[in-house]
């Protein structure tokens, strides 16, 4: 029998390797799933035109993926609820959030934030007449929800570089100045997105069971879903269906993702 003996030393490096390749692996695991995520988003990054025209074409999509998406909060009486649910469920969403109600509730978008959720913007007001009086208006109320986000979740310079417009592009409500608008987003290194999916809860009172059916029936026939929520309880409460909505898409045979996802394949 032969007996190799190796030095001490060579010992020490190839123990020094295996740890440093240890150590590499678990925190690029580490930032890819979880509170790190946001760290790319600055005003110094660029968005590539890939991801851009992946959002465009995102409900054009074969694959059965399901975006979850949450307008106009943050709020203490519900964006919590919701946070509960995904964290139970293992989903990770997208929330839009309303600049004046971030200052008000830093602390529940940090939350969200650290728990992998996408922090969009929607807006300082969520008010038409406010947001498209002048584009100087418009520019400053996406900074100014930007500077609110990136105060709470302690990211100097964040840029979402994903907005919302209120009420939805697609809205025919001050179509010709969301077409300008459109164009000053480009210049901020910003995109947008609507939905194809909806539960129909800020349209009028719904009971539970309507604002299910509301999204099972919206939901059908399609590929992949942007899904949209509010994280509010203005008219309904949709925290009240969430499980129920999510367990229903996962049964359906959809996936979960956020935009983050799209940022990483690019």
């Amino acid at each position: 029998m032969k007996i190799f003996i190796i030095p001490k030393k060579k010992i020490g490096i190839g123990c020094f390797i295996i740890l440093l390749i240890i150590i590499t692996t678990f925190f690029y695991f580490d930032f890819k799933n979880k509170e790190t995520l946001a760290i790319e988003l600055s005003t110094n990054s660029i968005i590539s035109e890939e991801f851009k025209n992946k959002m465009k074409n995102l409900t054009k999509e074969e694959e059965k993926v399901a975006y979850l998406t949450f307008d106009d909060g943050p709020t203490i009486s519900t964006t919590p609820k919701v946070l509960e649910i995904l964290k139970e469920e293992d989903v990770k969403a997208t929330f839009f959030v309303i600049g004046k109600y971030v200052e008000k509730h830093p602390e529940i978008v940090k939350q969200a934030y650290e728990e992998g959720h996408y922090i969009a913007n929607h807006g300082y007001n969520h008010n038409n007449s406010m947001l498209y009086k002048t584009e100087e208006s418009f520019i400053n109320e996406i900074k100014k929800t930007d500077e609110a986000i990136g105060k709470a979740i302690g990211i100097e310079n964040y840029c979402s570089h994903v907005f919302r417009f209120p009420n939805g592009y697609m809205s025919p409500q001050n179509k010709a100045k969301k077409k300008k608008a459109r164009d000053l987003l480009s210049d901020m290194n910003y995109t947008y997105i609507d939905w194809n999916c909806l539960n129909n809860d800020s349209v009028k009172r719904y009971s539970n069971s309507q604002l299910l059916n509301n999204l099972k029936n919206s939901a059908k026939n399609k590929n992949t879903l942007v899904v949209l929520m509010h994280d509010t309880k203005d008219v309904n409460d949709s925290s009240k269906v969430l499980k129920e909505s999510i367990e229903y898409l996962k049964l359906q045979g959809y996936s979960f993702r956020n935009f983050y996802d799209l940022i990483f394949e690019n």
